[in-house]
């Protein structure tokens, strides 16, 4: 099978026409593209330029398209569209999605927003809005085709039919008790290949994943993951079913988490929106509040080497390996961080499993040194004689095994204190095993020379 795809002229044409104010030629260009490039090309424009081409997108292409930006793009789309269109947009909106554009708006936008809609979606949205921040119940959809377990198949499929153009998704369908107890789910396509005649009951899974609706709802998104679900059951603490997480709303989850993880681990804050759309002000403000922080951390290297100034007056070749020393620890240390926040992201270890961190990364990083140290004591032969090569090789087996151990060992610590462990993740680590491993450096070069 062959997949053509479009030139990717639609940036510099669909910009001449709206400069040309050709609004013909503009809504040509942007009919024959998809959602997701239409979306995109409206992320890396100014606000005026946006809410222009989004006002020449046909209304389910608008909806379409308005789905796929991101919260704070959508909020600038909305305050540039006249009533009338403002509330036809927030109306047609799934409230999962009404309620993901809103976690972060400004209180005028809200406001805006929840006067725009009906009594019914401004009652679902409101209570969607109600669960805790983070939490699955604002991200799942309430708008479920629930079906009662002593049906037929037969009657259940007439249900699907009369109520599921109303809900987000029918191919996994709850099943609940007369209190709306989830008992189980039933897949449309179990239903569909069964005799009309079967009870449901008959072809529920009732061990299948749950969460609850305060639950976290990056942990919702990856248990789902994890058992394979297209959708996933959310009750409350009486077990009644109040919605679903749908696999659209659970990969959106995990690449916000993944995205946030990502930006702390280059030591800066997350921001919201397009990276192209954002200002070098911005950009530069979300970065320098973490590089101010490393670099206050960052004099513990200077203070050292300020203390073993003596040392290095009497060998000045330990000197020339400073570099390579720290460098190679903070690398190490920052390996086992990334490898511990991953592990943690996705379930592979826990708090508890401390104690098995650090002493599985604590034989890695001896084990990486070693390798490293035989290059190292090479290289220092040919350069500084034996000696110092001696001390660079031991030197480098220690900081590797320290390195990986804190490296492994703080995000895990991070966890058990209620710290997002990609926060102390490689940047930090790096700091410190920088002025850790100095400290190292010296005190086995006085060991080994006897200075």
């Amino acid at each position: 099978m062959t997949f053509v795809q479009l030139p990717d002229e639609l940036p510099t044409e669909l910009r001449d026409a709206l400069e040309r104010h050709d609004l013909r030629d503009a809504q040509h260009l942007l009919g024959r593209r998809p959602p997701h490039v239409i979306a995109d090309e409206l992320a890396r424009m100014d606000s005026v330029d946006a809410v222009v081409a989004f006002r020449l997108l046909g209304k389910d292409q608008a909806i379409a398209v308005f789905e796929e930006l991101e919260p704070v793009d959508q909020q600038a789309i909305l305050m540039g569209l006249r009533d009338v269109a403002f509330r036809e947009l927030v109306e047609e909106l799934d409230p999962d999605d009404r309620v993901r554009m809103l976690r972060e708006a400004p209180a005028k936008v809200v406001r805006r927003v929840l006067a725009g809609l009906s009594t019914h979606e401004r009652q679902v949205t409101a209570a969607l809005l109600g669960y805790p921040e983070g939490s699955v119940g604002r991200y799942m959809t309430p708008e479920v085709v629930a079906l009662d377990g002593r049906s037929t198949v037969r009657q259940a499929l007439r249900r699907v039919r009369t109520k599921g153009a109303d809900a987000e998704t029918v191919y996994t369908l709850p099943v609940v008790d007369s209190g709306r107890r989830l008992t189980g789910v039933v897949t449309l396509r179990e239903l569909v290949l069964s005799s009309p005649d079967d009870n449901v009951t008959d072809h529920v899974v009732t061990g299948a994943a749950r969460a609850y609706a305060t639950d976290s709802a990056e942990g919702a998104a990856r248990l789902m993951r994890e058992t394979n679900a297209l959708a996933l059951p959310v009750v409350d603490s009486e077990e009644r079913l109040v919605g679903l997480l749908t696999i659209d709303d659970a990969v959106e989850v995990i690449e916000e988490a993944d995205t946030e993880d990502v930006v702390l681990q280059s030591g800066a804050a997350p921001w919201m929106g397009h990276y192209m759309a954002a200002s070098v002000w911005q950009l530069a403000r979300y970065r320098v509040v973490w590089l101010l922080l490393l670099l206050l951390a960052a004099t513990l290297t200077v203070t050292v080497t300020e203390a073993f100034e003596s040392t290095l007056e009497k060998v000045t070749q330990l000197a020339m390996f400073i570099p390579l020393l720290i460098g190679t620890g903070g690398n190490a240390g920052a390996q086992a961080a990334t490898a511990a926040v991953r592990a943690l992201a996705v379930g592979e270890v826990r708090v508890s499993d401390l104690p098995a961190v650090i002493w599985r990364e604590s034989r890695v990083g001896v084990v990486l040194g070693t390798m490293l140290a035989t290059l190292g004591m090479v290289l220092g032969t040919l350069f500084v004689g034996a000696q110092i090569a001696v001390v660079v090789g031991i030197t480098l087996v220690i900081i590797c095994g320290w390195a990986a151990t804190v490296g492994g060992a703080m995000p895990l610590l991070a966890k058990r204190l209620h710290i997002d462990p990609a926060v102390v993740s490689a940047p930090m680590v790096t700091t410190l095993v920088d002025a850790t491993g100095l400290v190292i450096y010296f005190l086995t070069a006085r060991t080994v020379l006897g200075i």
